[in-house]
């Protein structure tokens, strides 16, 4: 394995040097280690190590400084299906062996999100458990959600409706759904009550949540998540909160006409910012960092539709404004996730695709 530190050639674009109206010039773009198979999550161990999964079910740490690559062993059993398999990876910032991770895992109904947590000795995860497996199976390939953030001491997951909008608003259905547990897989006390929800439910009305960053600044959940035909949707996560879907929504049909009764009803909460048409987000990480201090304090989204990265503006705390700072170079950006030394790492969601850094 090794890290391209020179330019890299892909076709007719050339990784190196590159600028935008945004970005400033003498930014580096490299892969970091060899071509990655479809990776969807990552997380870093250490200044020098990271976790990358990959979607058909397998887990690598990386060493970011030389590019070697060593698969972690394991794993479950992921179910590969569509959208669906090895997904987000979180680590926990507090003690750096215990790791989470995010899958499609088969049940009776048929396939479903699940969380599992585990300790990761060396290159082997041990002490495996699943704490969590959602019960809205369906044997499609759409729509699993599977991001996970860590706030205040408790674990946040992502249940998408998988594909069956209306379950998104069924309250003992996981679909549509933010579940939140204690670090120790345990359901936290203080979790909304409210009738009929399942018990680890902590807001509804999702459809496909593929974003979920902390803000350092206010400690709030951020999540972005697939609207239709347009409708993207950033949200800010509140307790027991309804963000709508399906009955609501800023989409449309890809057929074309509105979806449910409108944009907004009072009974439910609405996006912060919304992207019409829609840029297929997914992967954010707010930038706190001294690498690019013009970007302190933004947010950073990864777009599949339009191969991209954008730059979210923020003011009194909510989105104003977006650029795009990398477009077209490295495919199809599936995460992204800022390093303590403030470089941006990005995951190229394509068949050859791979770990990428930006760096001044």
């Amino acid at each position: 394995m090794r890290l391209l530190s020179t330019p890299l050639i892909i076709g007719l674009s050339i990784l190196g040097l590159y600028t935008s109206p945004v970005i400033a010039a003498e930014t580096r773009v490299e892969r970091i280690g060899e071509r990655l198979n479809h990776p969807w999550g990552m997380d870093f161990v250490d200044d020098d190590h990271i976790l990358v999964s990959e979607r058909r079910g397998k887990l690598f740490k990386i060493n970011l400084r030389n590019g070697e690559s060593r698969e972690i062993q394991g794993l479950p059993e992921v179910e590969n299906i569509g959208q669906g398999g090895l997904l987000d990876v979180l680590v926990n910032d507090k003690n750096p062996t215990h790791i989470y991770y995010c899958y499609a895992k088969s049940g009776e109904d048929g396939v479903s999100t699940a969380i599992d947590m585990a300790q990761l000795n060396g290159d082997t995860l041990t002490n495996r458990k699943t704490i969590f497996h959602a019960n809205n199976g369906s044997d499609g390939g759409r729509h699993f959600g599977c991001r996970l953030e860590i706030s205040g001491g408790h674990l946040y997951g992502t249940v998408g409706d998988r594909g069956a909008r209306q379950f998104a608003q069924e309250p003992a259905s996981n679909a549509g759904s933010v579940v939140r547990f204690n670090l120790d897989g345990s359901l936290p006390e203080d979790n909304p009550n409210i009738k009929d929800w399942r018990p680890e439910t902590f807001s509804k009305g999702h459809r496909n949540a593929q974003g979920m960053a902390l803000n350092p600044k206010t400690d709030e959940i951020w999540l972005h998540e697939h609207g239709p035909r347009g409708g993207d949707e950033i949200n800010i996560i509140k307790p027991g909160a309804n963000y709508g879907w399906p009955v609501v929504s800023h989409g449309e049909e890809y057929s074309g006409g509105k979806i449910g009764i409108g944009r907004s009803a009072p009974q439910f909460k609405d996006p912060v910012w919304t992207w019409i048409p829609s840029i297929a987000p997914s992967g954010m990480a707010f930038y706190d960092g001294d690498m690019f201090p013009e970007y302190n304090g933004k947010l950073l989204v990864g777009s599949l539709k339009f191969q991209s990265l954008y730059l979210v503006e923020l003011k009194n705390g909510r989105p104003t404004a977006e650029h795009v700072i990398l477009e077209k170079e490295i495919g199809r950006i599936r995460d992204v996730a800022v390093g303590n030394d403030g470089a941006i790492y990005l995951l190229s969601d394509e068949r050859r695709g791979g770990l990428y850094r930006l760096s001044r």
